[in-house]
């Protein structure tokens, strides 16, 4: 039985995701404020917020899973596996979903929005699919232990869940509201993503190598710009610190090949 706890926990992850959907996929007309200039009442995800933090409680099991495995000494290649198809629907699908739903909103705030074709809006799932393969990818190499190839899928479907609720709580500093539901930012992100996802570029993982912090700088750099921007941006701080971390990783990749 104790080696059926972390599998629980990945079950977890893919029920809280499976919920984000579920969410996702609810509507309702409400009034979205954009900018001073221009407020636009239109049907929109009434609990795409929810989905939202749904896939965060995700990320935390999804977490917790990987420690509660190693404490009581229960990895095993089921749990690897099921651990993969557990983040292809909480950070593949259900992100997929929500990124479907902004593009929505994009094309609703245009004339005629209401007759917008579904292939405009299915690029969405390009992102889902992108996110697949890089799990598959990640399962067949070992390789992968204090360092990822390509971005992990949880990191990029948390940036994707910090959008709803970045237009949802507002920031009272920035205002990037009409740029979260711009249809071509959304899909220059959807190409952006599935493009890092899939590909070998060098990403520093996110644990400690030990408990030294000499040997752990770029972690206590990021944990401190995560902590700041937290204090300073709300869920604003998501996209800030996802932006540090791509920096982060490059600068030492160039440190290391110089």
């Amino acid at each position: 039985m104790k080696k059926q706890i972390p599998n629980i926990f990945t079950l977890l992850n893919l029920f809280f995701g499976c919920v984000a959907i579920v969410f996702a996929l609810q509507t309702q007309n409400i009034n979205i404020y954009m900018s001073d200039e221009f407020t636009s009442s239109f049907n929109i995800p009434e609990s795409i917020s929810y989905a939202a933090l749904f896939l965060f409680a995700a990320a935390i099991v999804d977490f917790l899973d990987g420690f509660v495995a190693r404490l009581f000494k229960a990895t095993s290649e089921m749990g690897k596996q099921l651990d993969s198809l557990a983040d292809v629907v909480s950070f593949g699908v259900a992100p997929g979903v929500i990124l479907y739903q902004l593009l929505r909103m994009s094309y609703m705030r245009e004339e005629d929005g209401l007759n917008t074709s579904v292939l405009l809006l299915l690029p969405a799932f390009i992102y889902s699919c992108a996110a697949a393969y890089r799990l598959a990818k990640f399962n067949l190499d070992d390789s992968q232990v204090y360092g990822f190839k390509g971005l992990p899928t949880p990191a990029a479907g948390l940036l994707i869940a910090s959008f709803p609720l970045i237009l949802h709580f507002g920031n009272s500093l920035i205002n990037i509201n009409d740029w979260l539901i711009n249809k071509w930012v959304l899909y220059g992100l959807i190409v952006f993503l599935s493009w890092i996802m899939v590909s070998n570029l060098p990403l520093m993982a996110l644990k400690f190598k030990d408990f030294t912090p000499k040997n752990n700088v770029p972690v206590l750099i990021l944990l401190g710009i995560g902590f700041a921007a937290a204090i300073a941006l709300q869920w604003l701080a998501v996209p800030i610190i996802f932006i540090a971390y791509i920096i982060l990783s490059l600068a030492l990749k160039n440190k290391a090949t110089s």
